[in-house]
């Protein structure tokens, strides 16, 4: 009983092989596909298990999504789409394919290219970033500004989270030293992002953009010149300084309309001045008339007063 009881135990403690490992495999009959071509997809799970397909347009947005179960061998075949023409939902670009297990819980992926042609050779599989960067070129001390970023993939807007699709963009500051961005970025619209950013001291500062998404990385820069003071600033001075130079021109102008009037005051003053000196000299030649006709009287008086004084002289001699 005892040896019975034993052998038991040691049945229960040794582990019984599980013939059903995990296992998900997703493969596809091309690589490069045309207008007109099925996407066929094939694999293997575990058996009589469910399998959620879901296709991924190249701006990683879901084409296609089915759910489908497994053979009792666990292998599956399915045909996700048959490639329509090539229109704003359906574009050339890079897809994406992917097997998840719900028993699982595992996923694969596989991508696959939709072009006009589908010859391999002339079409490499393969997913390119984009990564584009706009700030203006010079900015103030202390005033915010705003910097945009947008991500592309096959010319399509690609990216979700900016914390993880941005997670290691920084920026150069003119001192050397590297401030992060990470969490910085908000959504403008998928693929598009922005960040204010103020800066605190004058020079260079290059802005370094990291995309990274679906194992591939993409960088964009761009540089931005802090001064003390931007355009703004500088436009509003030389507003303020026309203000002034149209105070200046219209205070000219009242100058120069009583200066105007002081000239006319002037002119009229020399024109008294002259008539008044022709006066003078009337004057004058009245006063030389009178004193002539007054010296033609007084000559014959005084010469009658010296006979008169003559003729006294001699009387008083005579008496003698």
């Amino acid at each position: 009983m005892k040896n019975l009881l034993l052998i038991f135990i040691i049945v229960i403690l040794i582990p019984i092989p599980n013939s059903f490992s995990e296992t998900l495999i997703i493969s596809s009959n091309s690589k490069v596909y045309s207008e007109g071509q099925p996407l066929f997809v094939y694999g293997k799970a575990l058996p009589d298990e469910d399998l959620i397909i879901r296709l991924f347009a190249p701006d990683e947005t879901i084409a296609n999504f089915e759910q489908i179960t497994t053979d009792d061998d666990g292998t599956f075949e399915y045909v996700i789409i048959t490639w329509p023409q090539a229109s704003t939902s359906f574009p050339f670009g890079t897809y994406t394919i992917e097997a998840i297990s719900t028993e699982q819980g595992l996923s694969q992926r596989l991508d696959v290219k939709f072009t006009s042609t589908n010859e391999l050779t002339e079409v490499p599989v393969e997913r390119q970033i984009n990564t584009l960067v706009f700030a203006p070129e010079t900015a103030a001390v202390n005033q915010p500004f705003r910097v945009f970023v947008q991500t592309t993939s096959d010319g399509l807007l690609i990216g979700d989270d900016p914390s993880k699709l941005l997670q290691t963009t920084h920026v150069h500051l003119p001192s050397g030293r590297v401030q992060t961005l990470t969490n910085a970025f908000s959504t403008l619209h998928t693929g598009l992002y922005y960040v204010d950013y103020t800066p605190s001291e004058e020079g260079t500062y290059v802005f370094h953009v990291v995309a990274f998404s679906q194992g591939t990385i993409s960088h964009g820069s761009v540089a931005t010149t802090v001064m003390s003071q931007d355009i703004r600033g500088i436009s509003n001075q030389i507003l303020e300084l026309n203000s002034i130079l149209d105070e200046t021109a219209r205070e000219l102008d009242t100058l120069k309309s009583e200066i105007e009037g002081f000239g006319g005051t002037l002119n009229s003053a020399s024109t008294n001045i002259e008539k008044s000196t022709k006066s003078i000299s009337s004057s004058v030649l009245n006063i030389e008339e009178a004193s002539s006709q007054l010296n033609s009287l007084f000559f014959p008086i005084v010469a009658s007063i010296g006979i008169i004084v003559a003729l006294q002289i001699a009387i008083l001699a005579r008496r003698r």
